[in-house]
C-alpha cells in the first residue's frame, strides 16, 4: 500500500476521501482564520489596550480638598486673621509696602525654583533694564516678571479663564489652551475658601503644564499666590508665600498634607511681612524727623524710594522720582551723614544705596 498524500486530489484515494488538508480549495471559508472577523455594528474602540485599562481619575479630588478644609479650619482661621492685619498694615503704609513684599517674595521663589536672583538686581532690571547680559539673564527676566505680576493691581469683572490671564500678564481675550484647561479644572471661587483654592491651583497648574521646571514652578507660585489672597486690595494682591522658606509649596503628599504645608508655610511668610512693615515704618518716621530741616521735594521721593526697593541705583531713583541727579546725589550724601542710608558696594561708580535700619 502505498503511502496517503494529504494534498492528492484524485488517484487511488480520490477527491471524495475526507482526508483533507489546511490548504486545500474544499475548505470552507469560514474556517480561514487568517480572514478578518465579521463586522460589528458598533465600532471599535482603538485605544483599547489587551490588558485592562486603569480605572480614570480626575487630578485632584474636590471632596478631598474640601475634608482637607474642614480639617484644618482652625489654622486656616489664624492665617486669615495675621492675613488682614497685613493688609491693613499694607494699606496704611502706602503703595512703597506691597512693591517691596512683591520684591522680596520674587526673590524668594526665584531661591525655590534655582534662579537665585536678588532683590536689587530686580529692582534695577524693572526700572532701567540692567542687568540681564549674563548667564542668568533668562533667570532674571523670570524673576522680574513674577515681582512685576504679584505688584499688579486687581482687575474685577473678569471670567474665569480672563482672570486667570489676567493674573499671567497673558491677553485676556484669546487665552492659550493651558490657561482654558486650568480654568475650567480649577473650582469656583464660592466651592473653596481662598487659601485653599489658592493652594490647589498651585499644585494643579504644576501637574498640568508640561515646560521646563523654572518657568512652571514660577508660574504655578504666582497663580497660587494671586488667588489665594481673597481680597481685593490695591496695597496687597498677593499672599506671601516664601519669606520665611519654602514649605508651602511642599508638592507631594495627599490633599490635606499639601494644605497643610501651604497653610503654616504662608502663616509664617506673613508673619515675616508684618515684621519688614514694621522696620520700614519706624526707618520712615526716623527719616521724615531727619530730614525735616530740609527744603525741597527731592528728599520725601527719596525717602520713598528707599522704602520701595530694598537697593537702589541713582539711575534707577532719576527714572523713578523725576529729581536731577546732582540732587539726590546731594540728598543721599545728607543720608549717610545722618544714619539714614548707607552705600553697599564700596565703589565709586555704579553705586547702590539702601535704608540703613
Amino acid at each position: 500500500m502505498r503511502n496517503r498524500n494529504p494534498y492528492d486530489k484524485g488517484g487511488a484515494l480520490g477527491p471524495e476521501d475526507d482526508d483533507v488538508g489546511p490548504y486545500d480549495a474544499a475548505q470552507a471559508e469560514e474556517d480561514l482564520w487568517f480572514l478578518p472577523g465579521p463586522d460589528s455594528d458598533e465600532p471599535a474602540d482603538p485605544f483599547a489596550p489587551p490588558l485592562p485599562r486603569a480605572p480614570r481619575k480626575p487630578l485632584f479630588e474636590r471632596a478631598d480638598w474640601r475634608a482637607a478644609e474642614a480639617a484644618l479650619a482652625q489654622p486656616l482661621a489664624a492665617l486669615a486673621l495675621d492675613l488682614g492685619r497685613l493688609i491693613e498694615r499694607a494699606e496704611s503704609f502706602g503703595p512703597q509696602a506691597g512693591i517691596r513684599l512683591a520684591l522680596a517674595e520674587a526673590a524668594a521663589l526665584g531661591w525655590w525654583s534655582g534662579d537665585r536672583i536678588s532683590s536689587d538686581r530686580i529692582a534695577l532690571w524693572s526700572a532701567l533694564r540692567i542687568g540681564a547680559t549674563g548667564e542668568d539673564g533668562a533667570a532674571l527676566i523670570r524673576t522680574a516678571w513674577a515681582a512685576r505680576r504679584l505688584a499688579a493691581p486687581p482687575v474685577p469683572g473678569q471670567g474665569r479663564a480672563a482672570a486667570i490671564a489676567a493674573h499671567l500678564g497673558l491677553k485676556s481675550d484669546d487665552p492659550s489652551g493651558l490657561v482654558e484647561d486650568f480654568s475650567s479644572l480649577l473650582p469656583e471661587p464660592g466651592a473653596l475658601g481662598p487659601v485653599v483654592r489658592g493652594c490647589l491651583a498651585f499644585h494643579l497648574w504644576r501637574a498640568l503644564d508640561e515646560r521646563v521646571p523654572p518657568q512652571r514652578d514660577i508660574e504655578a507660585a504666582v497663580l497660587g499666590a494671586r488667588l489665594a489672597i481673597g481680597h481685593e486690595s490695591a496695597a496687597l494682591g498677593f499672599l506671601p508665600l516664601a519669606l520665611a522658606g519654602t514649605g508651602a509649596l511642599r508638592a507631594g503628599g495627599p490633599a490635606e498634607q499639601r494644605l497643610s504645608a501651604w497653610i503654616f508655610g504662608a502663616h509664617d511668610a506673613v508673619l515675616s511681612a508684618l515684621m519688614m512693615l514694621d522696620r520700614l515704618r519706624r526707618w520712615r518716621v526716623q527719616a521724615e524727623a531727619g530730614t525735616a530741616d530740609l527744603s525741597g521735594r527731592t528728599p520725601r521721593l527719596l525717602i520713598d524710594g528707599l522704602l520701595r526697593h530694598s537697593m537702589a541705583a541713582v539711575p534707577q531713583l532719576v527714572a523713578e522720582t523725576g529729581a536731577s541727579r546732582p540732587a539726590l546725589l546731594r540728598n543721599l550724601a545728607i543720608l549717610e551723614q545722618r544714619g539714614l542710608a548707607r552705600e553697599v558696594t564700596g565703589q565709586g561708580r555704579y553705586r547702590v544705596w539702601a535704608a540703613r535700619f
